[in-house]
């Protein structure tokens, strides 16, 4: 029977806790209990020591069990230092090895706050302040074999999950359920199908794939690329709306619209590649959406030229990112569709890879 374990956010937050029980009360801790939100978790520490009058140091090792985790046997350090009570009585940092964002936020999400809270706070008077900085001397080391730069996520790892959680997911944490279906996925089928939107799961489903070789990637395509690459995965033909997924012929492996949305320029672009004339290229950026676009271009006769290409020039900027980002190669394949749910397009790689799906 498989063994479990515990994230890494329950490591850090162990240590972290026996830290300020240690500046507390000074005394030999080999393990600290924890609130898991909910249940309950005793969690062994390696070694614990106050390194000033406000301040000590408490070192665990992740343990996550019989899951496959690069962490396993990593130390986890927590420096806590007690100051005189500021705006919050809570204050984490992120050290050497642990992640910070594009921003420069640490990359300590919802569940590792969370459990921070429920078993730090009850330990910190009201006229004080505790600064929790985290450090993982390997995290950088172990970093570089992720896709964490891809997230968004970079100099190290980020505390990250879901366990215990019952409000509503952040965005990181959903990305995180994302990834760990993925990784579920992977291990049974090595060519998968990106679908993006509901659509694309009803016609990913007529084509009779299989729903265990199917994976949801709401907007991260890019980062859920990348880890597939990185788990194993030969193959992945992306099905999604031509609106969302022409972003990755422009290099934007988001598809949110908040953070880019250039789908006109990029189609516009195609048009001039295909050699359509100025007033085509007018007509697409003229258009109020996507779709309207497609239609401009269908009446012009140069729709099927042109995101013909599209679907080529994502594929190909697709198999580019994981190659930087991952350092593997993953055959990628394109599949358009427009809003009513009709093929427009494919490349060749996605009819190799129908074809081999409705052989099976």
């Amino acid at each position: 029977m498989a063994r479990s374990g515990y994230t890494l956010p329950v490591f850090a937050v162990a240590a972290a806790k026996a830290a300020l029980s240690h500046l507390h009360r000074p005394e030999a801790l080999q393990t600290v209990i924890l609130d898991l939100l909910p249940g309950e978790a005793t969690i062994p520490i390696q070694q614990v020591a106050r390194l000033d009058l406000n301040s000590a140091l408490a070192i665990a090792t992740s343990d996550p069990g019989d899951n496959l985790d690069l962490t396993r046997n990593t130390p986890i350090w927590a420096w806590v230092k007690l100051q005189p009570r500021q705006s919050e009585p809570l204050i984490l940092e992120a050290g050497e090895g642990i992640g910070k964002t594009t921003a420069g936020d640490p990359a300590i999400y919802h569940y590792a706050r969370r459990l921070f809270e429920a078993n730090l706070l009850p330990l910190i008077s009201a006229d004080r302040t505790v600064t929790v900085t985290m450090i993982m001397p390997e995290g950088r080391q172990l970093a570089q074999r992720t896709s964490n730069e891809a997230f968004g996520v970079l100099e190290g790892l980020s505390l990250l999950g879901t366990s215990g959680i019952s409000q509503p997911l952040s965005a990181e944490d959903y990305l995180e359920d994302l990834r760990q279906t993925l990784q579920t996925k992977v291990r049974s089928h090595a060519h998968l199908v990106f679908c993006i939107g509901s659509h694309g799961l009803h016609i990913a489903q007529q084509m009779g794939i299989p729903e265990t070789a199917i994976v949801q990637t709401g907007n991260w395509i890019g980062a859920l690329l990348v880890e597939a690459g990185l788990r194993g995965a030969e193959s992945v033909l992306l099905l999604g709306y031509q609106g969302k997924l022409v972003k990755l012929a422009g290099g934007i492996f988001n598809t949110s619209s908040h953070l880019a949305d250039a789908k006109l320029e990029i189609i516009s672009a195609a048009v001039a590649r295909t050699g359509g004339s100025l007033s085509a290229i007018e007509s697409v950026l003229a258009a109020k959406t996507a779709d309207a676009a497609y239609k401009s271009l269908v009446e012009l006769r140069l729709a099927d030229l042109v995101f013909q290409t599209l679907a080529a020039t994502i594929s190909q900027n697709a198999q580019a990112y994981v190659k930087k980002y991952g350092d593997v190669v993953l055959n990628i394949g394109t599949v358009l569709f427009n809003r009513q749910g009709q093929v427009i397009a494919q490349d060749a790689i996605a009819t190799q890879l129908i074809d081999s799906w409705t052989q099976e």
